[in-house]
């Protein structure tokens, strides 16, 4: 057994108070996430971690990349066939979280996932390399495949078929929008007093905060 009892660190960054936070979450996300941009040491800040409710009843996690968000909430896209498409489609209820090692700080966003607009997912599909595309359209993802060289002599097929033509976007591929019921704040503190603010959607759709003990 490997003990790892000993790796601490103190955290003394910053600090996240009441008297500075805005009426809404999405702001607040806004802020933390350019202010952890500027600082550096993050090199993807857009990075997140997606879990679901598998169909075999267990919590999965993966990290993929928020590509977009507003104040409707957050939106990131992928295989609507693949194993966290299905976990989706079977159960919305998914929780995005963010960790800013760089900044001490983590936000965790409880939500509810529904696909985006047929219109949202073909302006980012046409956005993306030809590469991506093609990427997306050879992997069934999450389904099992003999060999890694049957992945790249399927690509290299669909190159030969695709070259000088417009590569449109499968309709088993495209966005979700995480729309937002809890987002909580965490910013780490000295002697692990961290700061914890958590926004709830309330009734009438404004927010409520609370205070929680680290």
């Amino acid at each position: 057994m490997e003990d790892l009892s000993n790796y601490r660190r103190s955290y003394e960054k910053s600090e996240l108070l009441e008297s500075n936070i805005p009426e809404d979450p999405i702001n607040l996300f806004h802020r933390w996430f350019h202010e952890v941009e500027d600082f550096g040491g993050n090199e993807e800040v857009n990075a997140m971690t997606v879990s679901t409710f598998g169909l075999d009843g267990f919590p999965k996690a993966r990290v993929v990349l928020l590509k977009k968000y507003n104040e409707e909430g957050f939106i990131f896209y992928t295989n609507y066939n693949s194993e966290k498409g299905k976990a989706i489609e079977q159960n919305p209820n998914v929780c995005l979280s963010f960790f800013w090692h760089s900044a001490e700080r983590q936000i965790i966003i409880k939500g509810i996932a529904e696909k985006t607009t047929e219109s949202i997912s073909d302006n980012y599909f046409d956005s993306r390399p030809d590469g991506s595309k093609l990427g997306a359209i050879v992997s069934n993802q999450s389904e099992v495949i003999p060999s890694r060289e049957f992945l790249e002599t399927n690509l290299k097929e669909l190159e030969i078929i695709h070259d000088n033509k417009s590569i449109l976007r499968p309709k088993h591929w495209g966005g979700y929008l995480v729309r937002p019921v809890e987002v909580e704040f965490w910013q780490g503190r000295a002697n692990r007093l961290h700061d914890r603010i958590r926004y709830s959607i309330q009734n009438d759709y404004s927010w409520k905060t609370d205070r929680l003990s680290p």
